[in-house]
């Protein structure tokens, strides 16, 4: 993980992009949470009193841990670290003022990483942060959150490769997307699965996109799958297609969402928890006005292209502009950015948050937000 913590969190440097090449970054999919504390520590409503604070935010890399303790067979000192942190963090005064509600963690790995229950169900390396209680109690940040029990989980969007400076770069690159000249009608980056039933649907879009001419395949298993890896690769190809496939994988979700969205590419989802249940403070509320739902269970999903296809111009038209427009809030701007006029991933985070525990503890009370 070396280079993927460089530059707090962003990675290193990716010069192979045209526009503003400072903010672009070979991030990882799974460093959101370094990024958002990079951020936490320069944020202009950060107060140093915690008596006026209305919300505390915990710098818990929770997902690296996790990544470091998969193949820890004793489960007691795989969740030794998260369960320090909950003793910790319950013997502060900050704590009890109102048990925890106004806390909230931000975590770089899917939520199934941390709720590993030893009474029900298999052990996939993942630990128990997420079920022990006093975790019940605040907000969590994730990637990705459970649609059924994760109450107190909030998607927030995986890291994708720009972390611009200015609001201008922004623009620039929206107007650059608008203009993008698309010869593909989809695109599909990914490798096929095995074994997993969520996965299956990857089968089905490697042959239709393989076997037709308006679909641009990239198989990121063997040797073509390096341009699965080379972020300016990636964006040129969704960004030359009009609709990108999104297929779940390993999990529902997937950070190629976010890359697509980033390149004006409508995309594709074929379970209902690859975005609609998982980003409601970043996605419109109306699924059909940005992108496309093809059931993973149905027949249409034997027909990809005839059904994009059907799809009137001027619709696809007014989706690209919706998805370009979703550009700034979905991007996490660079930690030291002065000149951003636009609200990224963290404010609207945050902006949430302060709503949220607003209406369930009563902090605050007016528009200014400190935490």
């Amino acid at each position: 993980m070396c280079p993927h913590v460089a530059n707090r969190g962003l990675g290193r440097q990716v010069s192979t992009i045209s526009t503003a090449a400072n903010s672009w970054f070979a991030t990882h999919q799974f460093i959101a949470e370094m990024i958002f504390h990079a951020r936490m520590e320069s944020h202009p409503c950060r107060t140093r009193n915690p008596n006026i604070a209305d919300l505390f935010y915990i710098p818990f890399y929770g997902g690296l841990h996790a990544s470091s303790k998969f193949r820890e067979p004793n489960i007691t000192e795989r969740d030794a670290l998260a369960v320090r942190l909950v003793d910790y963090i319950q013997s502060q005064p900050t704590w009890w003022k109102n048990n925890g509600r106004d806390h909230f963690l931000a975590l770089g790995r899917t939520a199934w990483d941390f709720m590993r229950n030893n009474a029900n169900g298999p052990d996939f390396g993942a630990n128990s942060l997420l079920t022990l209680n006093a975790v019940q109690n605040m907000s969590v940040l994730t990637v990705e959150r459970n649609p059924w029990t994760g109450s107190n989980q909030f998607g927030i969007p995986y890291a994708s490769y720009f972390h611009p400076y200015t609001s201008g770069e922004i623009k620039t690159w929206q107007n650059k997307m608008r203009q993008s000249n698309r010869s593909h009608l989809f695109t599909f980056i990914g490798a096929p699965r095995k074994g997993l039933e969520k996965a299956a649907i990857r089968n089905d879009i490697i042959q239709q996109c393989d076997m037709s001419s308006k679909c641009k395949l990239v198989n990121c298993r063997g040797e073509q799958g390096k341009e699965c890896y080379d972020p300016g690769q990636v964006l040129r190809i969704m960004s030359e297609s009009e609709f990108c496939l999104q297929a779940p994988g390993d999990s529902f979700t997937r950070r190629s969402t976010f890359d697509s969205i980033l390149a004006g590419c409508i995309p594709v989802f074929f379970s209902p928890h690859t975005a609609y249940t998982q980003y409601f403070w970043y996605l419109p509320e109306k699924a059909r006005d940005y992108s496309v739902y093809i059931d993973e269970k149905g027949e249409e999903r034997k027909r990809i292209e005839e059904v994009l296809l059907k799809i009137p111009r001027e619709k696809v038209k007014k989706m690209r502009e919706k998805i370009v427009k979703l550009i700034p809030k979905v991007t996490y701007k660079h930690p030291n950015s002065t000149d951003f006029q636009f609200k990224d991933a963290v404010d609207v985070a945050l902006a949430a948050l302060y709503k949220r525990v607003s209406s369930s503890v009563g902090v605050g009370g007016g528009d200014d937000m400190s935490l």
